[in-house]
């Protein structure tokens, strides 16, 4: 997955981190609503930006650097009622470990470590988008208006098992 960025869905003022499938014919974007704190977290990381003191991602990615662990991918695996669920696969001297974690804390240590993002097809098929032709392009508000569509039309019954 390719973390196009996040986004402040309006009028509610709700950030949301936008994904969207690569290397793909027809590329589906994954909108996940996040919290402020981490998407100010995932922001921050895009850009660049260090602070002068660790915050709680760069404090986790410095800790698992001094315990010999990398983070080797993140996976997007699921929704349930609303909620997303991530892993952190992480490698050791002991050999792989895989963490749950919430997406927004997944995609944020992915940004400082470059680890790449994945997302399980079932969760893609359940609730990605198709991205509109000109979003492939570049064009995020494309993405966005697409993803308002969808809030529109779905329903509590559309996540049901």
């Amino acid at each position: 997955m390719e973390l196009l960025g996040v986004r402040v869905e309006l009028p509610a003022n709700t950030p949301v981190v936008m994904l969207r499938e690569h290397e793909t014919e027809r590329p589906r974007v994954l909108p996940i609503l996040i919290g402020g704190p981490e998407a100010s977290a995932i922001h921050s990381a895009m850009e660049g930006i260090v602070p002068p003191r660790p915050l709680t991602h760069d404090l986790l990615v410095t800790v698992m650097l001094a315990l010999g662990a990398t983070l080797e991918r993140v996976v997007i695996t699921e929704v349930r009622e609303h909620t997303f669920f991530a892993e952190l696969h992480l490698r050791t001297a002991a050999g792989e470990i895989v963490v749950s974690s919430r997406p927004s804390d997944a995609i944020a240590l992915s940004v400082r470590t470059t680890a790449p993002i994945f997302a399980e097809e079932a969760l893609l098929d359940e609730a990605a988008v198709e991205a509109p032709e000109e979003a492939q392009e570049g064009d995020e508000e494309a993405i966005l208006d697409e993803f308002r569509d969808f809030l529109d039309d779905i329903s509590p019954d559309d996540f049901a098992s």
